[in-house]
């Protein structure tokens, strides 16, 4: 069997990693990475790499999937059958709804400290409609370069800060030596799937394909991009449990479990380091929030497209089309507008559950699908998992299925 030649990587290549990077790591991970650091200092350090490790196993496959078969990942889902369609119909939808709402208010914070001339849901608003707007006018290669330049600012902006609070190499390394502190079991398995990882790690092979990278000569360039991009979430991560651990664990100062408490830091830096550098961090809370809404907004719709496109018999189109097509702008809309309705109000009880519900099944659907899709016939035998990529995804599936089963008992147990 003859085997495919390979386009040789280069770092003139990279973007879609940098892409689903920065569309992943999001203002919670901020907080959730922070907090990681407030409570326990270096102890989960390991926790971290290994959530940067489960993610380049999704990604890769991912994309393997789209590059070696030259079919998304929704036409792989359909082909296991209708049930697929039944979970990520209502999903994508649910999802779309909360999760602008959740985007908008987080990318709001900072602006509404930075300039308070305008309250949060104002700006909450401006930041959707920015978003809107520019997906809406701009395909892949403009989108591309904007997010390179966000996650830029957002890694000059957390690791400069890490550099600036002088850590300590010593406790750092211990923190290497896998550990679990009494109560910090389920907060682990949380820390290290929720690094960087959402339903955005499905868009990567849509962005490999909007690349320009259509078939199994691009794998081994895929492979680069994605890895290289994960190491730097890996920095960028390691450097905010860093800030958690220097300036937060020495000093037995709390934070609030929500995107307010980076507010609440930024006011910690002021005081420490004065007003320069609060701005400085603010402004990469900023980046990393509406990257986030940039990223959703372009990823997901060309999945959703992709989805709605299959039920109208509509498949194997170019990512050009789909950009353009009424399926993607349709669903842009819904991301931006109709989630305005929750800034004014406490999110719906039930639909919160739902979306919870939903959502904790997300990463093991994709992790095990994955695994599905790359161990049969669908995939050229070239290109099928090995013993890494299976063990990689299986570690994700278990990881992700522990996870949504602690978060599902939290929200039932909520209801009595």
């Amino acid at each position: 069997m003859a085997v495919t030649k390979q386009r040789p990587a280069s770092w003139r290549l990279i973007g879609p990693g940098i892409v689903v990077a920065a569309t992943g790591v999001g203002s919670g991970d901020l907080v959730a990475t922070l907090i990681a650091g407030e409570r326990f200092g270096y102890t989960l350090l390991w926790a971290t790499i290994v959530g940067c490790l489960v993610k380049i196993s999704l990604a890769e496959a991912t994309g393997r999937w789209h590059l070696a078969t030259e079919r998304t990942i929704f036409d792989g889902w359909s082909s296991l059958g209708r049930w697929t369609h039944f979970y990520f119909g209502p999903y994508i939808v649910i999802w779309g709804f909360v999760y602008g709402a959740t985007a908008m208010s987080a990318t709001a914070l900072p602006l509404n400290a930075l300039f308070p001339v305008l309250p949060v849901w104002a700006w909450a608003m401006l930041a959707g409609i920015a978003g809107l707007v520019f997906v809406w006018f701009n395909q892949y290669p403009v989108f591309e370069k904007v997010m390179t330049a966000f996650i830029g600012l957002m890694f000059v902006t957390v690791v400069s800060l890490a550099v600036i609070l002088l850590p300590n190499l010593g406790n750092m390394a211990t923190g290497l030596v896998p550990t679990l502190p009494q109560g910090s079991t389920i907060y682990t398995l949380g820390l290290i799937g929720g690094v960087g990882g959402t339903i955005t790690m499905a868009a990567y092979g849509y962005w490999v394909n909007a690349k320009g990278w259509r078939d199994a000569t691009w794998i081994k360039v895929m492979r680069w991009d994605n890895r290289v991009a994960y190491v730097m979430t890996g920095i960028f991560v390691i450097a905010m449990l860093v800030v958690g651990a220097e300036l937060l664990y020495t000093a037995n100062i709390a934070l609030v479990e929500s995107d307010r408490g980076l507010l609440d830091l930024s006011e910690i830096l002021r005081e420490r380091f004065g007003r320069p550098i609060a701005v400085l961090f603010l402004i990469g809370f900023f980046a990393a929030a509406f990257s986030s809404i940039l990223g959703v907004w372009h990823g997901v719709s060309l999945m959703f497209a992709d989805f709605l496109g299959h039920l109208r018999g509509k498949t194997n189109r170019p990512v050009e089309e789909r950009e353009e097509s009424v399926e993607f702008r349709g669903y842009l809309l819904w991301l931006t507008f109709p989630p305005m309705a929750l800034l004014f109000f406490d999110r719906p009880f039930e639909l919160v559950l739902l979306y919870g519900a939903l959502g904790a099944f997300f990463m093991p659907f994709l992790a095990l699908t994955l695994m599905w899709l790359l161990n049969s016939s669908r995939t050229p035998a070239e290109w099928r998992n090995g013993w890494l990529s299976n063990t990689g995804l299986a570690l994700a599936g278990l990881l992700f299925l522990i996870v949504s089963g602690n978060e599902l008992v939290g929200m039932v147990s909520g209801l009595f």
